[in-house]
């Protein structure tokens, strides 16, 4: 039997070639953007524009663009406090807190880390969701009660 080279090599690569088992798959795989890993969109409208000309209106608009600052500058690994302080670091009055493990285009994925029983994340602990940056706003401006 005569191997030519091109055969010869086929053969190396494909004995050489390491074979990924069930547990051996890259986590990030399952979480992609169409997976099962949900999305929560922005609104279709600010709270802000809900608003109209109301005298609140132009502290909403402050708190607006300070939340768009700060969803815009989450990276991996920061901390957020999901529940009772969104956009400071977390501290003893947050009862949720999560991290960022992810970003995309207009897109950061959370991780719920933690939970006080008297948080509506309570029982949530390690989920993933992918945030539209407007839905983090929202989240702010809810917070403050806009």
């Amino acid at each position: 039997m005569k191997w030519t080279w091109a055969g010869l090599l086929a053969l190396v690569t494909v004995a050489g070639c390491k074979q990924v088992g069930p547990y051996q798959r890259d986590p990030n795989d399952e979480d992609a953007f169409g997976s099962n890993v949900p999305l929560i969109r922005a609104p279709a409208q600010d709270r802000c524009a809900a608003l109209g000309k109301a005298s609140v209106r132009g502290g909403c608009d402050d708190a607006l663009y300070l939340a768009s600052e700060y969803a815009r500058r989450l990276s991996v690994g920061d901390e957020v406090c999901l529940e009772g302080g969104f956009g400071e670091e977390p501290g003893a009055a947050c009862k949720a807190r999560a991290a960022v493990i992810d970003t995309g285009a207009n897109r950061v994925k959370l991780e719920v880390r933690s939970a006080r029983p008297d948080s509506r994340w309570f029982k949530s602990e390690m989920r993933h969701a992918w945030y539209e940056e407007g839905a983090l706003v929202d989240l702010y401006l809810a917070e403050r009660g806009y």
